[in-house]
């Protein structure tokens, strides 16, 4: 049949005139509407206005222009149907053999910070989806394109065959369905969440690919990256690789786990993460002060691990960051100094990321989990304490000293797998008990961990003790003061044991389970 009558109405106009001018030049007659028309006239690419087609002018602002039966016959009629072949000529309508469209954009739209709801909703194409949908539910015989990337195949296509092939309509028809589907579930989710509805009766998402990864947790797993539209900058999406190899996919979860950690701290931080646990965070004056504590914090298990900082790193951290061997290292930036330094090393990763100093304040996002036949959606934990929460129900308050220990190890154990025990001590971890099925064992291997250093450290817990033995192994490890969210119905027994043993206890009223 080939391709003779082309409608073309986009949004981008990316190489729309070179590619309706190759149209042209095969003899395809061009149909377009408004500012697209506009533009391929100026250009001099002949083109035919819609309502000469329709034969209604364009109203409402250009709201109503296509959706009229000439265009939509003309995109859904079966080519080999006698039946609507009749009905065809018997109204004096023609076929349309392919659709090039793309959508208002209403994601540049809402990711403006003054967009107003006015301006958001006038940015809701109906007419585009309608063409694309009728054009791609009858691939059978319409071509429709939706992404410029695919301009030069389809010229080369019909250039060689006077039409696309089948394979290729079909690739095209799923390609929109996907565009499309993308563009409502980005809609939903604003007109959701403008209207207070965030976990609605139909929760639908869409992702961008950002690339494809050569095998998943296993090398027998496919995987992919992709990125959340209007994500925010100072999450892993949004980072720029300066070095290295291609990120794997246990690399992006580790370093998502890192990245969770040191936004937790406004002064200057480190994190090392293994297996999505930390096993050393520092904080300090400096970003050298912060990795010192953090590697000295288990210089064993920080070897092949990932490296967040919310500092620039400069030329003596990047020294030091050398010596041994790191998968990732993300920071807001690095001086050239350190590039120098860091970039001797062939393969490893270094990920420039703005700023990560966001602290308390950062907002609370939504986790999706699929699990077989589904998934579960939860906010993100990005509560943080303030002094109200504090309530101290030992005989013994901490000191200032005990108490800025606590908190920095609160931030910390709230982002270990549970159940969670962390030991600090001088503004670093000193021992971290991740993922046992009781908390006695938690809190065994965190004390067997820090060895020496347990003595004078202070101890934070995700949930609550349900009987008094942690305590008991933290007064012989020399444990001074833990904090933990309390509310068990054997709090007193805790209680009993930490005033028996001089340990100052705090509860905070919230848990931070990590599964």
């Amino acid at each position: 049949m080939g391709i003779k009558r082309a409608l073309v109405s986009v949004s981008d106009k990316t190489g729309i005139v070179e590619f309706c001018r190759e149209l042209s030049g095969l003899g395809v007659e061009i149909i377009s509407t408004g500012g697209t028309k506009n533009l391929l006239a100026k250009e001099g690419v002949p083109v035919i206005g819609i309502s000469d087609v329709t034969g209604f002018p364009e109203i409402l602002d250009g709201r109503v222009k296509t959706l009229h039966p000439a265009v939509h016959s003309g995109l859904l009629a079966v080519r080999d149907s006698a039946e609507h072949q009749a009905q065809m000529q018997e109204l004096g309508l023609d076929y349309i053999d392919l659709v090039v469209v793309n959508l208002y954009p209403f994601q540049e739209t809402i990711a403006k910070p003054d967009v107003t709801y006015e301006d958001a909703i006038e940015n809701i194409d109906i007419g585009g989806p309608t063409m694309l949908r009728s054009a791609a539910k009858n691939h059978a015989f319409v071509s429709v394109v939706v992404d410029a990337a695919d301009y030069a195949g389809i010229i080369e296509e019909i250039r060689t065959g006077g039409d696309t092939t089948l394979d290729t309509r079909k690739r095209l028809a799923a390609k929109v369905f996907r565009h499309t589907s993308a563009y409502d579930a980005l809609i939903s989710e604003y007109l959701s969440k403008v209207t207070g509805d965030p976990l609605p009766e139909r929760f639908t998402v869409t992702y961008e690919k950002i690339q494809d990864l050569r095998y998943g947790e296993n090398p027998h797993q496919k995987a992919a990256f992709y990125r959340k539209p209007l994500a925010a900058a100072d999450t892993l999406t949004s980072a720029e690789q300066l070095h290295g190899k291609e990120l794997s996919y246990n690399n992006i979860n580790d370093a998502n786990a890192a990245l969770q950690i040191v936004k937790e701290f406004d002064e200057p931080a480190v994190v090392a993460v293994k297996h999505m646990n930390p096993c050393g965070v520092g904080v300090g004056e400096s970003i050298y002060e912060a990795y010192r504590k953090a590697y000295d914090a288990d210089p064993v298990s920080i070897f092949g691990g990932i490296i967040a900082a919310n500092r620039i790193v400069d030329e003596a951290t990047a020294v030091l960051l050398k010596e041994i061997f790191l998968e990732i290292i993300i920071a807001p930036d690095f001086t050239q100094e350190a590039l120098d330094v860091l970039t001797q090393k062939k393969n490893i990763r270094l990920l420039k990321l703005g700023n990560l100093q966001s602290g308390a304040n950062r907002s609370s996002q939504f986790v999706v989990t699929s699990i077989d036949g589904g998934m579960i959606v939860q906010e993100s934990d990005v509560h943080t304490l303030s002094e109200s929460d504090l309530k101290v129900v030992t005989d013994r308050k901490p000191t200032e000293a005990e108490l800025k220990q606590l908190l920095f190890g609160w931030k910390v154990v709230k982002h270990v797998k549970s159940n969670a025990i962390v030991l600090a001590k001088d503004d670093m971890t000193v021992g971290v008990g991740a993922g046992q099925m009781n908390r006695v064992g938690s809190a065994k291997i965190a004390i067997e961990q820090a060895g020496d250093k347990a003595k004078g450290s202070v101890l934070a817990s995700d949930a609550f003790f349900p009987m008094g033995d942690t305590l008991e192994f933290a007064a012989k490890a020399g444990i001074t003061a833990v904090i933990q969210p309390g509310g068990s119905v054997r709090d007193e027994e805790s209680i009993k044991v930490a005033n028996e043993n001089g340990i100052a206890m705090i509860f905070t009223g919230v848990r931070h389970f990590r599964h």
